[in-house]
């Protein structure tokens, strides 16, 4: 052990515990107010609904907590542990030492974190979900798009893997400026074929039907001065009974897509008030913010890298074997900076927010505060989104501002 060694395990032992800490907290909060509906919300969400979204958030919240442990217990057996090292010399026994070996150990990490995943995603599913009320998935499903997800994800992410790996061994010393390049190109192509040729493998989209609701959509789009390649209805409540509604694509692949299950339960002003909630995001320029935020962080992690990819003190402290090679370097790099940017997650958050109140605003110029109120209230009550999050809690992770705070906003919007 080195100096780093204590630095890091110290700021892995902050996180892990604060995580923790604010998990009992946010479920402390919601039990402790499972018994009364908010004022804001009494006269519109019964009791029972509200403590099944108390109930639902904690059951929710108790399974993070205890994949925040295993989390932590993974990292440590990868590092101090030397599964790092194991998974390296496999893939090195197998293809020698070249790109082959690099993939092969990126490969073999993935499928050991995903097979530490896999029973909480099972659970998630056929536990909670089913529990309340949510899930619709079969297991055959369920395994036919964890197979479809993990072919996507070899098809997209080998040829991204080599061109990294290649660059790393032949780019010299701004090899990471020039990776940075390639994955950037990457993220934007994928933008770009995401709605026609990846989302079509999960869910059926299907052009929305001629009527009123299209005819209020594009007269709000026209206003709106936004262009897109069409309206589409997702037929979500396929796998679960949860109702949202999302743009794809990038370009003049542009999506607007809605679940249907949103659909059934929103009248149409209250759709056209969420819609234009939407667009505000777009018309805001935050996606092209965040997506800005996104690119120049990623430059500063890789520029990070590139400095700490010969420092044999960063690699030995985490019981890495040094000097490390190109796909062991990049993958401990970046399965440990989580646990330092974790502090940094109240920032991100706020930021999130403060676009979501902003979004909120240019909703209700363009549509009614009122009926983006009402759908949101219907939203709250549909998801079974807790009305009384612990301040703390949401304070480190939710992008969206509490209900109470988001609907008075709203309620200050609406015209006398």
């Amino acid at each position: 052990m080195n100096t780093f060694s204590i630095i890091f395990l110290t700021f892995l032992s902050l996180a892990t515990g604060i995580r923790l800490w604010l998990s009992w907290r946010h479920v402390r909060h919601m039990q402790a107010n499972r018994d009364r509906v908010p004022e804001p919300f009494a006269s519109r969400i019964e009791l029972a609904a509200h403590q099944k979204a108390a109930d639902y958030s904690s059951a929710k919240t108790r399974l993070n907590a205890m994949g925040i442990v295993v989390d932590a217990l993974l990292l440590l057996a990868l590092t101090f542990g030397g599964l790092f090292a194991a998974l390296e010399h496999t893939a090195q026994a197998w293809f020698g030492d070249g790109l082959a070996r690099g993939v092969t150990f990126i490969a073999l990490t993935g499928i050991v974190s995903a097979a530490v995943e896999l029973p909480f995603n099972l659970y998630r599913v056929f536990g909670i979900e089913a529990r309340f009320g949510f899930n619709k998935m079969t297991l055959g499903m369920f395994l036919g798009d964890l197979a479809k997800q993990s072919l996507v994800a070899a098809i997209m992410g080998l040829p991204l893997v080599l061109a990294v790996l290649w660059l790393m061994a032949k780019a010299g010393s701004l090899w990471w400026l020039w990776v940075w390049c390639v994955w950037s190109a990457f993220n934007l192509a994928v933008l770009a074929i995401y709605p026609t040729f990846v989302a079509p493998l999960f869910n059926k989209f299907s052009p929305m039907e001629d009527g009123d609701l299209r005819r209020r959509i594009e007269a709000l789009l026209g206003k709106c001065g936004f262009k897109s390649q069409g309206l589409f209805v997702m037929d979500g409540s396929r796998r679960s009974a949860h109702g949202n509604a999302y743009f794809t694509g990038f370009g003049k692949a542009k999506r607007i897509v809605f679940f249907d299950t949103l659909l059934s339960r929103l009248e149409p002003a209250q759709i056209e008030a969420v819609l234009a909630h939407e667009l505000g995001h777009y018309k805001l320029h935050h996606v092209f913010r965040r997506m800005a935020w996104t690119f120049a962080l990623s430059l500063g992690f890789l520029w990070a890298l590139g400095q700490l990819r010969d420092a044999g003190w960063f690699f030995s402290g985490l019981n890495v074997p040094a000097p490390a090679s190109d796909a062991m370097a990049l993958v401990v790099f970046f399965m440990v900076v989580p646990v330092f940017t974790f502090f940094l997650r109240p920032v991100m958050a706020m930021y999130s927010r403060k676009h979501e109140f902003e979004a909120d605003a240019y909703a209700a110029r363009n549509a009614s505060a009122s009926e983006l109120a009402e759908a949101l209230v219907k939203l709250y009550k549909d998801n079974a989104s807790t009305l009384t999050p612990d301040p703390l809690h949401s304070a480190f992770y939710d992008s969206h501002p509490p209900a109470s705070a988001r609907i008075a906003r709203l309620r200050q919007l609406s015209p006398a």
